[in-house]
C-alpha cells in the first residue's frame, strides 16, 4: 500500500485520516450527549468537557492536516459505474461534511471562549480566546448542537452511500477506502 493517493486508490495517510476523524467525531457527538445529561455533582461535570473541548482542538489540526493532504493529492478517478448524479452528489456531500467539521469546531471554539478564559489541551497547550461578544456562548451553543446532528445525519448518510456502492452495486468505492 502506497502513502500517497493514487491512480483508482486511495493512499494510506488519506485512509488513515478518514477512518480516525470519522471515530473522533462520532465518539465527541456521543461524549457531548452524554454531557448534556450530567448535573453539577456528576463525577465527570467538569472532567468530561476538558476532555470534549481538548480533543476538539486535535481534531482540528488533524482536518487541517487531512485537507492540506487532500489538497496535494487528489482523489483518485472515480469508478466508471458511478453515474453523473452519484458523481455530484458525492461532491456535494463531502463538501458538506468539511464545512460542518470547520463550523462545528469554530462554533465549540466560541463556546469555550465565551468569557475570555483559552482552551487547554490536555495541559500540553493553550488555544488563546481571541472572539468574544455579547451573548456568544448561547449563540454558538445553538449553533453547535445543530451542526453536531446534522453533521451525524450527513455522515450517516455517507456510510449509506458507501454501503449501497458495496452491497448492491458491489463495485470497489467502500474497499478503496479500506486500503484493499
Amino acid at each position: 500500500m502506497r502513502w500517497r493517493n493514487h491512480g483508482d486508490d486511495w493512499g494510506m495517510i488519506a485512509i488513515i485520516l478518514h477512518w480516525l476523524i470519522a471515530a473522533v467525531v462520532f465518539g465527541l457527538f456521543g461524549l457531548g450527549l452524554y454531557m448534556t445529561e450530567l448535573t453539577y455533582y456528576d463525577q465527570w461535570y467538569h472532567e468530561a468537557p476538558h476532555i470534549h473541548r481538548s480533543i476538539g482542538v486535535l481534531l482540528f489540526i488533524a482536518m487541517l492536516l487531512r485537507l492540506f493532504w487532500r489538497l496535494a493529492n487528489p482523489a483518485p478517478a472515480p469508478l466508471a459505474s458511478h453515474k453523473v448524479w452519484e458523481r455530484h452528489l458525492a461532491r456535494l456531500v463531502h463538501i458538506g461534511l468539511y464545512l460542518m467539521l470547520f463550523v462545528l469546531m469554530l462554533s465549540g471554539y466560541l463556546i469555550t471562549t465565551a468569557d475570555g478564559r483559552p482552551i487547554y489541551v490536555f495541559d500540553w497547550f493553550t488555544v488563546p480566546a481571541t472572539l468574544t461578544g455579547p451573548n456568544q456562548e448561547d449563540i454558538a451553543g445553538v449553533i453547535h448542537q445543530i451542526l453536531a446532528w446534522s453533521l451525524i445525519g450527513l455522515a450517516l448518510l455517507h456510510t449509506a452511500a458507501a454501503l449501497k456502492h458495496h452491497f448492491i452495486d458491489r463495485d470497489r468505492t467502500l474497499i478503496r477506502m479500506l486500503g484493499r
